[in-house]
């Protein structure tokens, strides 16, 4: 049992992490199990925190799951406490931090009550059990009951239990976070809040709200710190629950700024309740940044500067998050601002709290989901609400958030893996997500409204998106981000740029697009069984999605698992880099910005990652932050195949997401042809060099017809390059010369000047005569 000092005066917290027993609860052992002097000593060993699948005993159960432990009461606890202020007025709580998905909670057989909600801490006050006796016994019962109709839910734990990046028989139950005991003086802050309304180079405001409990009517003073300055105020209190409100106003704040426009202060801020006789009966105490975001039409400031948001979908670290390193945590934060990324969408779940300390410290923006993933029951409502205002009191103050999301793609579908291989299910599915989408439902229209509400209530300091994912249409003409295939569930990847001329409004934000591919490491798929390889445990343990490999890289082209697995990586990269040069080329015109889809694996998976759940990397990362440099050049996309004669005209733009001007700016095009063959060995040179990739994406080359003779063309342009822009510079327009027949062609665009030095590729294959 680990003791903590907390910085109160005369209080300790204590940690009952450990090993723990555990067992199967049912409506027998329930009764008697709460009971003190019941003997556990037959039951299994559990770690606390943890989940209870990672214990071979229970690895496939999906509970509930009766965990006790025995413990001695602490001795500054209850009677004989030597410390300032007396024993009676000392006020001891258990708390659980964090337990998947619902809990009943006993102590020395007396029933303290139950939980709901994963993410966020649950307290009881057990003053007089404790004060009771040396020896004490805790119970808790915990739930995280399967899902049987995921058109309906009824928890709401998001990604956790319903997606298909995860195995379909998973189950994330558990204590995953530590289980306290706390002290505090007669009042005690039950919660709290810390928003940072507005700021600017004059001053910041935080508001702050705390709701204390008090053991009888009293006054007391509340002590306020944060960045140098000091606020106290008198607040008298009923007894029981009290709400109060107030702000506090900081002249002259050191700002807090993406790292793409600046630095990353934060500050101490401390809340105390000073009870009549001069003693800290509670403290809060948190890091805060002090800044002001703001989105219109789906273009972000933070501070009043304008910011292109380039991101990635945040998968949880890992389905047992309990088991997640927070090494593991700061280390994907890392690697996002490393790769050119301003933004992770912490994508269907709240994370561990170190990731939002790593955000906040790198500077990394965080769209914010709360864990409500397609269909729920109507029964949820109530509680998404109360859930809702727990993510803000636990995480309001982290500068990092610039966005809360209330519910991801709100449509009430059950999607069975199966469904989507066969074409008349997967047809059925379609119907029925359109429907979804243009139509009332309760989920979209009553659900995600009461939420959004709850949040801009709550909060106020940032912006709230009902849910993610809803296209523009009547009667809900705004609609909301957009999440665009092309390359995998619909169309080509080429679709993308022709669609979004039609539909221009579908480019104002596009959170999820993206591709499978194989990771490096793909033991788990069996490869040596190639190419008959379990394609149906691949499919529910794995989330391969074979329907959609046959249309876009077919297994039954390449003659090894190693030829398709490069070659999954090669369509992904490709895809990923077309489509966030079409979207940055759109810079404010209507976009904002990107997330791509996804960032990292939660287990060993065939998904839409760049980064498996070891975070190796695909070849997708090094395209995606090639693609994702700061200042990059961008032509319309060549066709697919050409023929002599055919005329080339394409746009050439700079797209700079630098913040200062860049003087005498060159940009350099070459059109060049040559036969297959050597435009193979040229074209994975090129590649490697412009994206940090050792594949070779363009598969195998033929050699051109005889007498196929080499050529190229070339453009310069010359000028200055405004700062956060994106500049027609000209041209690329040339009628292909017959010497060219059953040549690859090849676009290379390099942009160089002071401090930049930037370049790609694009080849497409011209048809012989």
């Amino acid at each position: 049992m680990e003791r903590t000092e907390a910085g109160l005066e005369g209080t300790v917290d204590v940690d009952l992490s450990g090993t723990w027993r555990a067992a199967p609860a049912d409506e027998a052992l329930r009764r008697e199990a709460t009971d003190p002097s019941y003997d556990d000593g037959g039951w299994e060993e559990l770690r606390v925190p943890g989940h209870w699948r990672s214990s071979p005993a229970f690895a496939d159960h999906d509970g509930p799951v009766l965990h006790r432990h025995r413990f001695a009461a602490p001795d500054r606890f209850g009677p004989g406490a030597t410390d300032p202020a007396p024993a009676a007025d000392r006020r001891s709580w258990l708390v659980l931090d964090g337990a998947f998905y619902t809990t009943d909670v006993w102590l020395d057989g007396t029933y303290l009550g139950d939980t709901e909600g994963y993410f966020f801490p649950h307290a009881f006050e057990v003053t007089e059990q404790l004060a009771s006796g040396d020896e004490h016994v805790l119970a808790v019962e915990v739930a995280c009951l399967p899902q049987h109709d995921r058109a309906a839910k009824r928890n709401l734990t998001g990604v956790f239990q319903h997606w298909d990046l995860i195995d379909q028989d998973g189950n994330p139950g558990g204590l995953w976070r530590p289980v306290r005991l706390e002290q505090s003086g007669p009042v005690r802050i039950r919660h709290s809040r810390a928003v940072c309304r507005t700021a600017d180079e004059r001053a910041a405001v935080v508001a702050l709200r705390v709701v204390l409990d008090a053991t009888e009517p009293t006054t007391v003073t509340l002590r306020t710190q944060l960045a140098g300055v000091a606020d106290e105020r008198q607040q008298p209190l009923a007894a029981g629950e009290n709400r109060v409100e107030w702000t506090v106003t900081v002249p002259e704040p050191a700002l807090w700024w993406p790292w793409a426009l600046g630095g990353q202060p934060l500050e101490d801020l401390v809340v105390e309740v000073v009870d009549e006789q001069g003693r800290v009966s509670d403290r809060r105490h948190r890091r805060i940044g002090l800044r002001r975001v703001a989105l219109r039409d789906w273009v972000l400031s933070v501070n009043g500067e304008r910011l292109f948001v380039k991101g990635a979908n945040l998968a949880p670290a890992r389905l047992a998050l309990g088991e997640a390193e927070p090494e593991l945590l700061a280390r994907d934060v890392a690697l996002a601002r490393q790769s050119g990324l301003d933004m992770l969408r912490v994508h269907g779940h709240i994370s561990r709290p170190e990731l939002y300390e790593a955000a906040d410290e790198a500077g990394v923006l965080l769209w914010q989901d709360l864990p409500l993933q397609w269909g729920y029951h109507r029964s949820v409502r109530r509680q998404a609400r109360r859930q809702a205002r727990e993510a803000v009191d636990l995480l309001g103050h982290h500068p990092s958030i610039y966005l809360w999301c209330g519910h991801n793609e709100p449509m009430a579908l059950d999607i069975e893996p199966d469904a989507l291989e066969d074409p008349h299910r997967r047809n059925r599915l379609a119907t029925r997500a359109a429907a979804a989408q243009l139509l009332p439902t309760w989920n979209k229209t009553v659900l995600d409204g009461s939420i959004r509400r709850v949040l801009e209530h709550t909060d106020g300091s940032r912006p709230v998106v009902p849910h993610s994912g809803v296209l523009p249409h009547p009667p809900l003409l705004d609609g909301t981000d957009s999440h665009l295939y092309f390359g995998w569930y619909h169309g080509e990847e080429r679709d993308l740029g022709p669609t979004l001329r039609r539909w221009p409004r579908l480019a104002r934000f596009v959170s999820e697009f993206g591709a499978q591919a194989v990771p490096d490491d793909a033991g788990f798929l069996e490869p040596e069984r190639w190419p008959e390889l379990d394609w149906t445990r691949a499919r529910d343990r794995h989330a391969l999605q074979r329907a959609f490999f046959d249309r876009h890289v077919p297994p039954g082209d390449f003659a090894t698992f190693e030829a398709w697995q490069a070659a999954t990586q090669a369509y992904q990269a490709e895809l990923l880099r077309h489509h966030v040069e079409t979207l940055r080329r759109l810079k404010y015109r209507p976009c904002g910005g990107f997330a791509m889809f996804c960032w990292n694996d939660v287990q060993p998976a065939v998904t839409w990652s760049v980064l498996d759940h070891q975070r190796r990397p695909k070849a997708g990362l090094a395209a995606l932050a090639h693609a994702c440099a700061p200042v990059i050049v961008v032509a319309d996309r060549l066709p697919a195949v050409l023929r002599p004669g055919d005329r080339i005209d394409l746009d050439v733009h700079v797209v700079s997401d630098a913040r200062v001007a860049h003087a005498d700016v060159v940009v350099d095009a070459e059109l060049s042809w040559r036969s297959r063959r050597a435009a193979g060995a040229a074209g994975a040179e090129a590649v490697a060099a412009s994206s940090g990739s050792d594949r070779d994406p363009g598969g195998a080359h033929e050699p051109g017809p005889p007498g196929a003779a080499p050529g190229s063309l070339t453009w310069r342009w010359q000028g200055d390059l405004p700062a956060d822009s994106c500049v027609r510079v000209g041209a690329v327009a040339a009628d292909l010369p017959g010497t060219a027949a059953g040549c690859q062609l090849a676009l290379d665009l390099r942009v160089s000047g002071a401090g930049l030095a930037w370049s790609s590729r694009t080849t497409a294959d011209v048809a012989a005569l």
